[in-house]
């Protein structure tokens, strides 16, 4: 019988051997091989070695020894001795490993115990215990570190470098107990049974057992003998890959290191990237497979050669077939969070350590043809580093947030009031969670911007439409980039660049101008076969939702008090941002609230504006969150609609995007980037707008000559709004009592030049009066006032400037029109008591109590 054990073992090897052909178990045949022979592959090609022996022709015994084993390791028959420091685990508010323990990760065990004792750097690889009977033996080696060890690489802090040192914070997590509780936890890990097995065969994860042989072994290391991840189950010491040639260093990994065909909702062990046998992004869904960076058609670019090179991939190897491996690093660079790929702010190349820099990252490929490690087509991978580089840009950099270092931190295990990610099937961190109190509620030194607060890479895709139903490979790659048609009929729906992000819905419990939202609505998930774009979803649907999160008392606390008050984030919390008191405005040094601001509700009644006002009176807002429900004869437009395309149609019913305003600068007249990217992410002028906007900007003559780059004008059709000439389009601001026709024109002709925060609201996001028009007859709260106060203003170079609401504002209405119905004597002074007035910005006190064309001539005629 004991004969016959040797060849059962050799028959189940060649059976092994089969059944993955190109997977052959020959250390001599690897870089494991240390000793001076260089034993050729099946191929007859000696593999490439760093580190080899002197002389020493042994092969195993650099590991075993099958005498006097060193009893305190791990079997097989173990020839070195253990690092004795203790080890740094990985560790994450996203691991939910370390949530269902309690405490952080067991220290490294089985055969992670075994490899450590060489990549830990700690210990010479030439000093074995035991050789040829002679013990604590130091086998003379080439090519290793001064000391013997394990050479650095690139650089002991790079992820570069197989020299991992005790921190392992960087190193992709072991000794975890992967079971069901994890699993369910974590939402997108593949779903073992009771046994640890998956699927039910156990054929591609469970822990060995007799005949039972899973393709990632768990090993039985768990404090009561619970299967854990271990450096084993991914690695074999011992494997080459007859194919490495044409598929590229395989690393010892008992799978495939790269994606050989494009990705299914099914997996495939035989051509699925390793990553792909634990972590489930598809969840039924494809998500990851049709993503951007999965689906071959998308990810079709290819690596440059130097880039290609340092990460040992093959040469033009294209984003699809790197897959999980072009943005982590199961070994990555030191100081990076979540083993992203060079993750830090060092400026070294590659990356020598260095403090967490998501963005780092994504910069690898999102940055200039020049400096991305592929090669890319114009506009085919968005160059978003450069728009984070223009003067006015979201804080991405950990020295530009308050903090001074990255305070995002995904959460798998936090409950704030409207999020509760405590529960066993929670699966928060999939999602990318955030509590509040990490976005600034609190505590606005965590106030931050990083890329994965708007986008999941795991689940973009390239289209237009982000919820366009079933995923498939043509949905998925049929438009020229993942951001939104910018086209009729337009909308707030995302894009595919959004998709899969969680955002807020505010819930409103008044229609004033004034009132906070009473809450929020969190939303989440993979929205999966869903084509609905309705609010009332529970995952995301809408871009605004994304923005909230931070634009909003969701993410910071409002006390509500204006034009400052104390508690929103400053306006100068970054050197990025757009400064305090900006334009001239006094008393306006923190952020509005959007959630407030963009409020779609009740057009009319309890706007915040004063009873007095409230006749043909209603709040009025940019159609961001909701629709305006005013149509054209709704404004009194009887004729051709005063916009630019594509918001000539469906006025009324009709929403847009933060992102039409927001983003890096367009042409003249529209707000389409072309071919660069959509986005907030940065540009030349204050408050990331796409254009310049503040006082004394608009028809700078008679003729309506606009000032160059004006916002207002990409959007609005300039010769309705700024010109002498009347064009016989109009605008809700139409005389209907004397003739004079679109009062736009008719006021430049009159004036010679239009500016409009003469008579509009300087954050033109909503406000307490129709047409977000301002009326200095009922400055209010909005600047600090108690009750309904009237501005004097008694000559030309009177005006008000104040908070963020008011600058260089000289409208005084009296009483407001129907829309397209207006006449002079809807404007001018109320005559308010001096106790009901304030004086004007420039210090004046006095009064001009004219009403209609003849207070404009005496204070209107050439306002600054």
């Amino acid at each position: 019988m004991r004969s016959a054990q040797p060849f059962v073992a050799l028959a189940l090897a060649l059976f092994s051997c089969i059944a993955s052909a190109e997977k052959v178990s020959d250390i001599r045949a690897t870089k494991h091989n240390f000793s001076a022979t260089a034993v050729g592959r099946t191929t007859g090609t000696a593999p490439s070695r760093n580190v080899l022996a002197s002389t020493e022709t042994e092969v195993c015994v650099f590991c075993h020894t099958p005498h006097a084993a060193n009893t305190a390791a791990p079997p097989p028959l173990w020839n070195r001795e253990l690092g004795t420091t203790a080890y740094t685990p990985y560790t994450s508010s996203s691991l939910d490993a370390e949530v269902i323990r309690g405490q952080a990760l067991d220290q490294p065990g089985g055969s992670s115990k075994l490899c450590l004792s060489c990549h830990d750097g700690t210990l010479a690889i030439g000093n074995v215990n035991v050789k040829a009977g002679q013990t604590d033996v130091s086998i003379s080696m080439t090519g290793t570190a001064a000391d013997g060890s394990m050479p650095a690489g690139e650089g002991e802090t790079t992820g570069f470098t197989r020299d991992l040192g005790v921190d392992l914070t960087n190193d992709h997590p072991i000794s975890v107990t992967f079971d069901a509780t994890l699993a369910t936890r974590d939402g997108e890990l593949r779903p073992v049974d009771a046994q640890q097995r998956w699927p039910a065969d156990g054929s591609i994860i469970g822990v060995r057992a007799p005949g039972f042989k899973p393709a990632v072994p768990l090993e039985p290391t768990g404090d009561v003998g619970e299967g854990q991840i271990q450096c084993a189950s991914c690695h074999d010491p011992h494997l080459y890959d007859t194919e490495e040639s044409t598929k590229g260093p395989q690393k010892f990994l008992r799978q495939n290191r790269f994606q050989e065909v494009q990705p299914t909702d099914t997996h495939n062990p035989d051509s699925d990237i390793i990553c792909l046998s634990c972590h489930d992004k598809n969840q039924g869904n494809a998500s990851w497979a049709f993503s951007v960076h999965a689906n071959e058609i998308t990810a079709d670019e290819t690596y440059k050669t130097l880039p290609a090179q340092l990460r040992e991939f093959p040469d033009a190897q294209p984003v699809w077939r790197a897959a999980c491996l072009n943005c982590h690093d199961t070994h990555t660079v030191q100081g990076s969070r979540r083993l992203l790929r060079e993750g830090t702010d060092s400026i070294s190349t590659p990356k020598t350590g260095g403090n967490p820099a998501l963005e780092e990252t994504c910069y690898q490929c999102h940055t200039t043809a020049a400096s991305s490690v592929v090669n890319t087509a114009s506009g085919t991978v968005p160059n978003i580093e450069s728009d984070f580089n223009l003067s006015r840009h979201m804080p991405i950099r950990s020295v530009e947030q308050p903090a001074g270092e990255e305070r995002h931190d995904i959460n798998a295990n936090f409950t704030d009031g409207l999020s509760d990610c405590t529960g066993p099937s929670s699966a928060c961190a999939k999602d990318l969670m955030e509590p509040r109190a990490t976005l600034g509620v609190a505590t606005l030194d965590n106030r931050h911007a990083e890329c994965t607060d708007c986008h999941n890479p795991h689940r973009i895709i390239r289209s237009a439409s982000g919820l366009p139903g079933a995923l498939t490979q043509l949905n998925t790659s049929s438009d020229s980039r993942a951001t939104h048609a910018h086209s009729a009929p337009h909308s707030n729906a995302i894009s595919g660049a959004l998709r899969g992000q969680w955002g807020v819905e505010p819930v409103y419990g008044s229609g004033s101008f004034f009132a906070l939202p009473i809450s929020y609505i969190v939303k989440r998930g993979d929205p999966g076969t869903n084509t609905s774009t309705a609010a009332a979803q529970p995952y995301l649907t809408r871009e605004y939702q994304i923005c909230l999160k931070c634009h909003s008392d969701f993410g910071y606390s409002d006390d509500n008090v204006l034009p400052s008050g104390n508690t929103r984030p400053r306006l100068d919390s970054s050197t990025s941002l757009t400064g305090t008191n900006p334009d001239g405005r006094t008393n306006f040094d923190r952020y509005t609230n959007q959630a407030r601001e963009f409020q779609p509700n009740n057009a009319s009644g309890a706007t915040g504006a004063d009873g007095a006002y409230s006749s043909n009176n209603f709040r009025g807002w940019h159609p961001v969150v909701g629709p305006t429900g005013r149509s054209l004869g709704a404004r009194g437009i009887t004729n051709a609609s005063p916009w630019l395309s594509p918001w000539t149609n469906d006025v009324g019913t009709q929403t847009m995007y933060c992102s039409d305003c927001h983003g890096s600068d367009t042409g003249n007249t529209t707000v389409d980037p072309g071919s660069n990217p959509w986005g907030p992410h940065g540009s030349q002028n204050k408050f990331i707008l796409k254009g310049v906007w503040g006082p004394g900007l608009g028809g700078t003559d008679r003729d309506g000559t606009p000032t160059p780059d004006f916002l207002c004008f990409k959007c609005h059709d300039r010769p309705v709004y700024a010109g002498r000439s009347d064009t016989g389009r109009r605008t809700g601001f139409y005389d209907g009592v004397r003739g004079k026709g679109n009062l736009h024109n008719y006021h430049t002709d009159k004036i010679e030049r239009i500016f409009c925060t003469w008579c509009h609201v300087a954050v033109p996001h909503g406000w307490k009066n129709k047409m977000l028009l301002v009326n200095l007859n009922d400055v209010g709260p909005e600047a600090g006032q108690t009750g309904s106060k009237e501005v004097s203003i008694n000559g030309n170079g009177d005006n008000y400037s104040n908070g963020p609401y008011y600058t260089r504002a000289k409208m005084k209405i009296i009483n407001f029109s129907p829309s397209g119905d207006w006449d002079w004597d809807n404007c001018g002074s109320d005559g308010k008591a001096a106790g009901d007035r304030i004086p004007s910005s420039n210090g004046n006190t006095g009064n001009d109590t004219q009403a209609g064309i003849d207070w404009m001539k005496s204070v209107c005629s050439s306002p600054p």
